[in-house]
């Protein structure tokens, strides 16, 4: 058994269950044993196979699809020629009721199995579609965050910004008074060495002279 694929419809997947799917219709069968027949071709079920040709790929074969039909009643009428006899029907050509009885039989079973099917494909995408969901609920709140975060950066960079500005500021205003200080202290010396001067006497010795 061939496992279940779960990629993407290729477009050779959907010319084989276009092909398919109109020879059944052509030849007399029922679309349900042409998405089985698709369905072990490509290794998909007979569920995912109808659902497909339904929501995708019948509409683009509308034409193709209602000449099948037309060559399968052409076909009916030369197969079959039914007459009316006191024993009721009696089939001339190609009818057999019990053949007749029993496709009806199966096809019944098969209507059953692909709901199923379809029931079990539909709880899949119902699942996908929840977890979807969830992971977009999850990404829109730590989007959210995110951008909370972002503004409570934005306000701490001005707030250092405008920090550094002030520190600045009083960094150039204390630099500013210290040029000063250094300045009037040595005006101040200058003053000192022109307020006291000295003379050497006549025994080498300095004296101050007022």
């Amino acid at each position: 058994m061939s496992a279940i694929r779960q990629d993407a419809w290729s477009p050779d997947d959907d010319l084989i269950l276009a092909e398919v799917t109109l020879r059944h219709i052509r030849d007399g069968g029922t679309q349900l044993k042409a998405f089985e027949e698709v369905g072990e071709r490509i290794g998909r079920t007979a569920a995912a196979c109808g659902f497909r040709w339904n929501s995708c790929v019948r509409k683009k074969y509308e034409a193709a699809i209602q000449i099948a039909k037309a060559q399968r009643q052409k076909r009916n009428k030369k197969n079959v020629l039914v007459t009316v006899s006191s024993s009721g029907l009696e089939a001339e050509e190609g009818f057999n009721p019990k053949t007749d009885s029993g496709e009806e039989a199966i096809s019944i079973d098969r209507v059953i199995r692909f709901l199923r099917q379809w029931k079990s494909t539909y709880q899949d995408m119902n699942k996908q579609i929840r977890q979807l969901e969830k992971e977009l609920k999850e990404t829109q709140e730590e989007l959210t965050e995110t951008r909370r975060e972002n503004e409570r950066l934005k306000g701490e960079v001005n707030e250092v910004q405008t920090d550094y500005r002030v520190i600045n500021d009083d960094y150039k205003a204390l630099i500013q008074i210290m040029d000063r200080a250094r300045k009037l202290a040595f005006l101040s010396e200058d003053d000192e060495e022109l307020k006291h001067r000295f003379k050497m006497d006549a025994n080498g010795n300095l004296e101050r002279i007022e």
